[in-house]
């Protein structure tokens, strides 16, 4: 099964995904981005929707029976419409988020150019609105993408479609050590078939059916 724990910067993925490591690292491969394509000078969102195709055939090859990309802001429909998609057994995804006074003061603390915290919390407000509607704001991904990406596997889907199922962990209040604790558990979940699964790739199809 492919995991993908995603969010906007300053949610807390580093540290959850250093905690699915460590309880569950037996059978679930942790990585982010850079572990499997060259990160570049400047990153393009063509250069992430290629990297997460690299996850992807990663996650294929590995011989533990799970992976889970975390660390990057990638986004579920940018999950699903990598090319190798339709050969990965199941996807789950996770998204962290928090609210925009802590996702700043968490930034700020870390260091982050404060001109760019505004974009920061934009993007967090996109991907909260993503995980829920895939019809929101669809040109954020498709704009300016990878040419062999297959958009159309989701992008008809209606908003409130049943297939449309990602887990929401809020961060805001929770100390890391609860955050770790929540997504440990939201992998076992998943992997045991009792969590939301984005399930439904038909391997013979375009299309997210």
């Amino acid at each position: 099964m492919f995991l993908l724990l995603t969010g906007a910067s300053g949610v807390g993925k580093s540290t959850a995904r250093r905690y699915v490591e460590a309880e569950l690292g037996d059978v679930v491969h942790c990585a982010e981005l850079r572990d499997v394509a060259a990160v570049p000078a400047v990153p393009t969102i063509e250069w992430r929707n290629q990297a997460t195709e690299a996850a992807v055939r990663a996650a294929l090859s590995f011989d533990r029976p799970h992976f889970l990309l975390a660390s990057d802001p990638v986004a579920v429909g940018e999950l699903l419409a990598v090319p190798s998609a339709p050969e990965l057994d199941g996807i789950a995804a996770c998204l962290l988020d928090a609210r925009p006074d802590v996702q700043t003061a968490r930034l700020t603390a870390r260091g982050d150019d404060p001109a760019l915290l505004p974009n920061h919390v934009a993007f967090a407000d996109w991907m909260r609105a993503h995980a829920s509607d895939p019809q929101h704001m669809q040109h954020v991904l498709t704009g300016e993408g990878w040419e062999a990406m297959q958009w159309a596997r989701w992008t008809e889907l209606p908003t409130g479609d049943p297939r449309w199922q990602v887990t929401v962990v809020d961060t805001s209040d929770r100390t890391p050590d609860e955050v770790g604790r929540r997504v440990v558990a939201w992998v076992r979940a998943a992997i045991e078939g009792r969590a939301p699964r984005l399930t439904a790739l038909h391997t013979s199809s375009t299309r997210f059916t």
